[in-house]
């Protein structure tokens, strides 16, 4: 029977290896689907509507963007406990700084063309000068990450509650409030000008690097492999905008002002919302931290760190200096989140990013990110985000109460650890 069943055994070990794709993001997307699937049939097929798919893709936007930075973190063996504060902080700071600061100072009442931008330019140098004094503090002073991001949440918290004396902070500039999803998308023609773009962009990478590897006489993938994996991401890229462009404005929405979704009465007029620019500012995001982990000196240094720190800093790394950059690009990458979370909510409130910080860790762990340093992906920790976002919203349509849902939550994440420690064992005894 054994004998039998080698010819098979062997042909998947061959498919598989002929494709080359990695089993731990094949095991992430599976756990994914299954998610959605199950709380699909639990919400008798609610979960997976053009709708709720919009709302799951925008909400889970300010995770990932910290996520992505995360990623860096734990991979030189640190750990950041105060991204959700330093968000709250970020928010209260651009959320004074529209309704009172600027016209206070510059006499710029709210409207003003000029206001967002400032705005987020302040807010994302207070992120990185926020971060960056954290990572003084972790590579300069010697004080662990852990004692510094637990100090670091506690104060911005509260330093955010003073700013705005306890008060919920708003109306916001509406050019502001475009970043956080529902309020401005791109609609259906842009959508797919966008999603085609991207499509080409993405088909053209992997060609590329098909033809470069064949240049220099490495092994590529048979031409068969090659293919399926770009359908398989053309149809991913052109699925996900299809269903976007599938959740069309309600006629509510569109009598309002018909003229702004390209009609000149609301009756019979058909308008969709298509890709979130937030969603649009996490593909940017992950594009660019992909390029410095995979393509950049930095990259190179940071994950050289977190395999050997010793090592790294005998080899001419200064792994000081390398800290303070990574928590000054977490910080700046919590400001952006900062933008995307008010900008979603409408306004800044002072409960905004509570426990993030540990959404955003799950998130990175969850997606393949080893906490004892010196592995993990980008694309693992949106993954992550993805999942642990749909387990939320699941529950939360499903009818489980809070605590229950960060039971699961809690349940999942120390699953997924053990799973991971699990595969590093099979692959190191290999």
């Amino acid at each position: 029977m054994s004998d039998q069943n080698a010819p098979q055994t062997q042909s998947k070990r061959s498919f598989l290896q002929s494709l080359e794709v990695d089993t731990r993001l094949l095991g992430m997307i599976g756990a994914f689907v299954l998610v959605c699937l199950v709380f699909n049939v639990l919400t008798e097929g609610r979960f997976l509507t053009p709708r709720n798919v919009f709302n799951l893709t925008i909400q889970t936007v300010s995770v990932a963007i910290m996520a992505t930075g995360m990623v860096f973190v734990i991979v030189t063996r640190h750990i950041d406990l105060s991204v959700g504060a330093l968000l709250a902080t970020c928010t209260a700071v651009m959320g004074m700084t529209q309704t009172e600061w600027l016209p206070q100072i510059l006499g710029l009442e709210l409207g003003h063309p000029m206001i967002p931008w400032i705005t987020i330019a302040i807010g994302l140098l207070t992120g990185a000068v926020i971060g960056g004094a954290q990572g003084w503090l972790i590579g300069y002073q010697a004080i662990p990450a852990f004692i510094v991001t637990l100090g670091g949440l506690l104060i911005w918290r509260n330093v955010g509650w003073w700013m705005t004396d306890g008060a919920t902070i708003g109306p916001l500039d509406q050019t502001f409030l475009l970043f956080g999803g529902i309020n401005g998308t791109l609609g259906s023609f842009w959508s797919w000008v966008v999603g085609l773009l991207a499509t080409v962009v993405a088909l053209y990478a992997l060609w590329s690097g098909r033809s470069t590897k064949k240049s220099h006489g490495f092994p590529v993938k048979p031409a068969w492999a090659e293919m399926l994996v770009m359908g398989f991401i053309a149809a991913a890229i052109l699925g996900f905008v299809a269903v976007l462009n599938a959740y069309t404005v309600p006629e509510r929405v569109i009598a309002r002002d018909p003229a702004a979704f390209g009609c000149e009465v609301a009756e019979g007029c058909v308008a969709a919302y298509g890709l979130p620019y937030s969603v649009l500012v996490l593909i940017a995001v992950a594009i660019v931290m992909t390029v410095i982990a995979l393509r950049t000196r930095l990259g190179r240094y940071i994950f050289a760190t977190g395999g050997n720190p010793d090592a790294a800093e005998l080899s001419g790394i200064n792994t000081r200096l390398l800290t303070v950059k990574i928590f000054a690009m977490v910080g700046v990458l919590s400001a952006l989140a900062g933008i995307v979370a008010s900008a979603r909510l409408g306004y800044h409130t002072n409960d905004i990013g509570t426990l993030d910080e540990l959404r955003v860790i799950a998130a990175a762990v969850i997606g393949g990110t080893a906490l004892s340093g010196g592995l993990g992906t980008i694309y693992g920790a949106i993954i992550g985000a993805l999942i642990m976002q749909s387990l939320q919203s699941g529950m939360a349509m499903v009818g489980v109460d809070a605590p229950y849902q960060n039971i699961v939550v809690g349940a999942v994440l120390v699953l997924a650890v053990w799973i991971d420690i699990q595969y590093r064992k099979r692959v190191g005894a290999k």
